[in-house]
């Protein structure tokens, strides 16, 4: 059977794909700036004799592997930048790069979507199609990759059947999967707002408009946008991780200035919300005798799980880990920019599980002690390999 083989050809490659995930891991880059991941990605396709495109959207690549006969075009994609923290893991892969760490897993995509590559070019004259193999910029930082890789007519020549993308949960141990059919990741929105009073001495009040207060008062009141004007069919967060206002003890500064995000599954609602805290915000700061100025800095769209290409999976999966392995997870209020392909095929984008608590192997996406049990690559080459070929076949 072909899933057989597959797993065979997993087990085979993992040494391998392990060695490129810890170059990867240990030499990050950040969004826009992946230049030797690039390199790196390059250096394996050639090796493979796949062919591809470069300098998509700057750092890109788009591999294609053709099958025996036309066919069917699936689409598989891994993101390749890393985030602005420092690493504390004291292992042999650590990040080499000082406040750049792979600390969301993209270094286990790439590996996995590689480690696929060799499997499914091995294959190649098993399946008819064509398999695109997407190495994605720039998700970490708005407006992402995806969207310029679109820009530049990365499906110009071939439009896919469907897209499919894999991405670690710390939450799952090794050895499992996630998924969930329709809306699955929220959109994603920045919020930044100026407030603007009279600073002074903090001990004449009465002499200024403390843009401080203003702030506080703002703050608390866009707190009612979720609890009192979200409907409560429609998951909603509006959270605030920075306010600055550059006084000292006893001097009120002249602005205040507060940054946030909007996230949500609705775009009616979410152009109601950005006018709501439009509203609120310039309202309070008018009242107390300052001004707001609010900027809503639009992201990435939620994002969608085709039904139908979901339960084909879901049952792909169990065929290939065993029922047991595969579960059914809820929405989260996190973003993704695969949003913007899962807008052009229908997508999925489903979670690998990379936890092992018996070597210590919990801690969570984004911070500075994140990794995966390297095992998980041979599920997750495989499971990429495996529905590919599931796919050309329908």
């Amino acid at each position: 059977m072909q899933s057989d083989k597959i797993r065979q050809l997993s087990r085979e490659h993992l040494s391998e794909i392990t060695v490129i995930r810890r170059h990867l891991h240990a030499h990050p880059e950040l969004s826009g700036k992946e230049y030797e991941t690039s390199e790196v990605i390059a250096t394996q396709l050639t090796r493979m004799r796949i062919p591809f495109r470069k300098n998509i959207a700057g750092t890109g690549l788009l591999g294609v592997i053709e099958g025996k006969n036309p066919g069917k075009t699936v689409a598989l994609r891994a993101d390749m930048d890393a985030l602005p923290i420092t690493e504390k893991n004291e292992v042999t892969y650590a990040s080499c790069n000082e406040g750049v760490m792979h600390a969301c897993g993209h270094d286990a995509h790439m590996a996995s979507l590689l480690g696929a590559a060799m499997i499914l070019q091995q294959l190649r004259d098993s399946f008819d199609g064509k398999i695109l193999l997407i190495f994605q910029p720039s998700e970490e930082k708005y407006p992402g990759g995806a969207i310029q890789m679109l820009q530049e007519g990365i499906f110009e020549n071939e439009k896919p059947d469907s897209i499919i993308a894999q991405h670690v949960l710390p939450t799952l141990e090794t050895g499992f999967v996630g998924m969930k059919a329709g809306k699955y990741m929220a959109s994603t929105d920045e919020i930044y707002i100026t407030v603007i009073g009279k600073g002074g001495h903090a001990a004449t009040p009465e002499l200024l408009v403390d843009p401080v207060l203003i702030s506080a008062h703002i703050l608390v009141a866009l707190q009612s946008i979720v609890s009192r004007n979200a409907p409560p069919h429609i998951p909603t967060v509006l959270s605030f991780g920075k306010i600055v206002a550059n006084g000292r003890t006893n001097v009120i500064p002249d602005k205040a200035e507060m940054e946030g995000t909007l996230r949500t599954f609705n775009e009616e609602w979410r152009k109601k919300a950005h006018k709501n805290i439009t509203r609120i915000a310039t309202s309070i700061a008018e009242s107390m005798g300052g001004e707001a100025e609010v900027f809503v800095d639009k992201g990435y769209p939620f994002l969608v799980n085709d039904e139908r290409l979901t339960q084909r999976a879901m049952k792909y999966a169990a065929q290939y880990l065993g029922k047991e392995k595969v579960k059914e997870l809820d929405i989260r209020m996190t973003a993704e920019d695969f949003a913007y392909f899962s807008q052009q095929a229908p997508s999925l984008m489903y979670r690998l599980g990379i936890a092992n608590a018996s070597k210590e192997i919990t801690s969570n996406l984004h911070t500075n002690t994140f990794d995966i049990d390297e095992s998980s690559l041979e599920t997750g080459m495989g499971l990429l390999a495996w529905f590919a070929i599931c796919e050309l076949a329908v």
